[in-house]
């Protein structure tokens, strides 16, 4: 007796039947990308424009519309130009490595250990490019469009000079080039990395950000900092967790800072 199909794997052998492989992992993985990305993105954006949630927003300075709308104009040309033919001419990669999209899914086991071992291999990688890119040149020839702007919102997650999307990039699919993922796996992992960075960007820290409830979580408040101070005393390098830069001392003049802010916070 065959086992029953679960309503995922239904919905997946829809998927399946009526695309192939490569326009899943290309086109389609470009599609749900943006989706995830600009829906996750909007809010911090029109919170910033229309003054919402003012009390939980990190800095008191805030970006122009115009300056808003220039960051979703050239997001646009860089996702279309550089993201899209990156993912299409890297499929043949994949598929060596292991990519696949047949059914049956991986067991929840599987794909659980995967997309953590990808976010600390990610981690790690990310660390040590970021502080690369802020040694002089790097910084002033590549990461200074990235640092454009200084009080971030959602959607300056993803806005860099292109050699960053492609230097950078390279963290976060090397993970899953490694194992060979499920496309299915590959998709959990890209919707769960661009939910950590827009939050991360948001330019907010609310009483539920993930922060507040995950050990070892950077977020908002971690990423915030690197922002607004100058980019030779940034410091927190890593992209969704503080250990990198405890071991390494790069978070030192964010620990003084907050010392200083809860202190005067007491005193208040």
């Amino acid at each position: 007796m065959a086992a029953p199909v679960s309503a995922l794997e239904s919905a997946w052998q829809m998927l399946i039947a009526n695309f192939t492989e490569f326009q899943l992992a290309t086109v389609v993985t470009f599609l749900l990308h943006e989706t995830v990305f600009f829906l996750s993105g909007l809010p911090s954006l029109l919170f910033e424009r229309f003054g919402l949630f003012a009390k939980y927003k990190i800095q008191k300075k805030s970006n122009t519309s115009a300056y808003q709308n220039r960051c979703v104009l050239r997001l646009i040309l860089y996702h279309v130009c550089v993201n899209l033919p990156v993912m299409i001419f890297s499929y043949p990669a994949f598929k060596f490595m292991g990519l696949r999209s047949s059914l049956p899914l991986p067991h929840w086991t599987v794909i659980v250990s995967q997309v953590l071992f990808y976010f600390v291999l990610e981690d790690f990688i990310f660390y040590w490019g970021h502080r690369a890119l802020h040694t002089k040149w790097l910084y002033k020839h590549v990461h200074s469009v990235h640092h454009e702007y200084a009080t971030p919102f959602g959607l300056t997650s993803e806005y860099a000079h292109p050699a960053e999307i492609l230097f950078l990039g390279f963290a976060t699919v090397v993970g899953p080039a490694l194992t060979g993922p499920h496309l299915f796996t590959l998709w959990l992992w890209m919707v769960l990395r661009v939910l950590e960075t827009v939050e991360a960007h948001s330019g907010y820290h609310f009483p539920w950000s993930p922060s507040n409830f995950l050990p070892l979580y950077g977020g908002s408040d971690f990423h915030d900092y690197h922002h607004r101070v100058l980019y030779t005393k940034s410091g927190n390098y890593a992209s969704t967790f503080v250990y990198m830069d405890w071991l390494f001392g790069t978070d030192k003049d964010y620990r003084k800072a907050k010392a200083v802010e809860e202190k005067e916070g007491k005193c208040l």
